[in-house]
């Protein structure tokens, strides 16, 4: 016949056990002990994920975000995505997205409309194309850096054209008192 209390007796019990004394004194503590939470500190939490132990030659074409900590040999396009290159990630390839993070290493050129970060862990050989970039201290990069201009288009949309003043007056319409010559 079945009783709950023989099932207690023989099913075990899941709970949180503390480390002991004895796991202190070996060095087995909770901040020596790998965690999950260390190795995925970089990931972005919806970004696609190509784990360490990936090997990929060939082309990435990706319309999501993108976290790489493999190795790549290829290309890398993410025109409108974030790309972030782990501290495992091993690229060998040109890379274009719209903002890049680089935690591991890169080998070739990278292209991002927005925003480049070189993190102090970071390698990176090859020329740049950005708009911004951030090097922080004790990052290893060799090459040449192009800034390029960003809002080329927003900034013409906003200053007046001095024609469209000129056409007006010729027009017959008053012009403004500040364009007016004696």
């Amino acid at each position: 016949m079945w009783s709950r209390r023989k099932e207690e007796e023989y099913s075990p019990k899941q709970s949180y056990n503390p480390p002991s004394p004895a796991d202190a004194k070996e060095g087995n503590t909770m901040s020596n002990m790998p965690s999950r939470m260390e190795s995925e500190s970089y990931r972005p939490s919806s970004a696609a994920s190509i784990g360490k132990s990936v090997m990929i030659k060939g082309q990435i074409i990706s319309r999501e975000d993108l976290y790489l900590d493999g190795e790549l040999e290829g290309t890398v396009e993410l025109n409108e995505h974030r790309l972030t290159i782990g501290p495992n990630g091993r690229v060998q390839a040109n890379v274009k997205a719209r903002e890049i993070v680089i935690i591991g290493t890169i080998h070739g050129n990278v292209e991002a409309s927005e925003k480049l970060e070189i993190r102090k862990e970071a390698k990176l050989i090859g020329d740049i194309r950005t708009a911004r970039i951030v090097i922080e201290d004790g990052a290893y990069f060799k090459g040449s850096i192009d800034i390029i201009k960003q809002d080329v288009g927003k900034q013409e949309k906003q200053q007046p054209r001095p024609q469209a003043n000129a056409a007006a007056a010729a027009s017959g319409g008053s012009a403004p008192v500040a364009e007016m010559k004696r």
